[in-house]
């Protein structure tokens, strides 16, 4: 067992392996060395996918009840080490202790909701005698797992999205391959550590670690992969697009994600909401609140009260319970932040209403105002912890504003008109819109996906699994 073992290794095909070369793994907070995991080369990937083609044939005869157990006794092995998981989370990423078991809870419900979800991959009977001559025809179809999943995962949820690609690929009977970020790739090992206490069959699963541009090329291009599931940055996730061939596509591409307050608005919940929304996990987060428009006859008291509790937001020790936000993933990012603000005031006149300043690795929660819809930084995802306020005369401008991007995740309003909410749900161009919530609202169980630039397809367990299993038809002629 490795759960507390500083040294780590990689899992290639449910074998613990190590690597002489490594990667150094930092705790952004201060860039203390946590531990190294080995760094994997291209040979190493070919190995992984080779023997992944054992591993497909294993999980596709394992029984519906064996995937159910594993899967289960899979959660029950990090129920039992919560408070290690969550340590972990907090030292190789950017959440705050609290924000980690949060994670943590929810990676395990992803898991145990795979579990259920695999009892129910069902097919259904086919009337073949809807065309004339097919009187004396019946038939069915049934869901087939699509063979090796290859899944690329982000830094920003280092347990729970790497759950959302192994947890349904097991429930489906596939074999998977994860590529996760070289920044917090611990997390996802701990991961498969669970599925290798809870019996998981040798081959069907493997955890490589190593740069993305000496292994990832390898995975995605390979004619053994039959999907790929992507969560990162649109313009790597456009190229993976273009490298990867006939395969199939899951990709969750990141927002620039709207919330509006109409004048009717509960102010109070509104300016809860988008407070915890923007800065939770750093403003890394792909539906977190980064362009609030308000209409104006609230507009004045709305940012007074969130720039003011914007002020109150505690940052600090990440492993400090009374933090509320701790640094970005490395101090580039925060260099990188710092850029895009400071580009904007000096080139676009926006306003620093707070914030607006960083410090190493930590970049102060920022509001920003006066910002032109067209500028640059209205149109990014910025990835960090800055807000922008607009002023708007109506829903229908507020609408239009929303949708004047290349993305297309989730939105929110807040609104009491059930006229106004249905109206933005009818014509907001996102895949999700969240009513009387910001877009910072997610489910282990929903239908998770975007429009534009937002990407391809849809995660939520029910729906990754879709994704993941194909139909088969069934006919007999009587």
């Amino acid at each position: 067992m490795m759960i507390a073992d500083q040294s780590r290794k990689m899992l290639l095909g449910g074998k613990w392996v190590e690597k002489e070369e490594k990667i150094n793994v930092f705790d952004p907070q201060d860039n203390r060395l946590i531990t190294t995991v080995p760094k994997a080369g291209k040979e190493d990937m070919l190995l992984a996918i080779k023997t992944a083609e054992e591993g497909r044939e294993i999980a596709k005869q394992m029984s519906v009840h064996e995937r159910i157990n594993v899967l289960n006794r899979a959660a029950d092995y990090m129920e039992q080490y919560h408070v290690v998981y969550a340590e972990m989370i907090a030292k190789e990423g950017s959440k705050t202790i609290n924000e980690a078991r949060g994670e943590v809870t929810r990676a395990i419900q992803t898991i145990r909701i795979s579990a259920e979800e695999a009892r129910r991959i069902k097919g259904e009977t086919i009337p073949f005698d809807q065309m004339p001559g097919s009187e004396n025809r019946i038939g069915y179809y049934y869901k087939f797992p699509i063979g090796i999943i290859a899944a690329i995962t982000p830094f920003n949820d280092p347990l729970n999205l790497v759950a959302h690609k192994i947890g349904p690929a097991i429930a489906s009977g596939n074999a998977i391959i994860v590529k996760p970020a070289t920044l917090t790739p611990v997390s996802a090992l701990l991961l498969a550590e669970a599925f290798v206490e809870a019996g998981l069959p040798d081959k069907i699963l493997s955890v490589i670690t190593g740069s993305g541009s000496e292994i990832g090329d390898t995975l995605i291009t390979h004619p053994s992969i039959n999907m790929v599931s992507f969560t990162g940055g649109l313009n790597t996730g456009k190229s993976i697009a273009k490298k990867a061939g006939l395969k199939k596509l899951s990709m969750e591409l990141g927002s620039n994600s709207p919330t509006i307050i109409l004048k009717d608005a509960d102010i109070d919940a509104a300016v809860d909401g988008c407070v915890s929304g923007a800065y939770g996990a750093v403003g890394q987060n792909c539906i977190g609140v980064q362009r609030i428009f308000i209409e104006k006859p609230v507009y004045n008291q709305f940012v007074d009260q969130f720039v003011e509790q914007t002020k109150r937001v505690r940052m600090g020790n990440k492993q400090d319970e009374a933090t509320d936000m701790g640094p970005l993933i490395a101090e580039k990012e925060a260099i990188r932040v710092e850029e895009i603000v400071n580009e904007a005031v000096e080139y676009d006149g926006v306003t620093v209403l707070t914030g607006g300043y960083r410090d190493g690795a930590y970049y102060a929660p920022t509001v920003l105002s006066d910002v032109v819809p067209g500028a640059k930084i209205a149109q990014e995802e910025i990835f960090g912890p800055v807000v922008m306020v607009f002023p708007v005369d109506d829903i229908d401008e507020a609408i239009e504003k929303s949708n004047a991007v290349d993305y297309g995740l989730q939105a929110g309003i807040f609104t009491n008109n059930v006229s106004h909410a249905f109206k933005a749900v009818e014509r907001l161009d996102y895949g999700g819109v969240m009513v009387n919530d910001t877009s910072d609202y997610r489910i282990d169980g929903m239908p998770f996906g975007g429009t534009k630039g937002s990407g391809i397809g849809r995660e939520g367990v029910k729906y990754t699994i879709e994704e993941m299993t194909d139909p088969k038809i069934v006919q007999f002629k009587l």
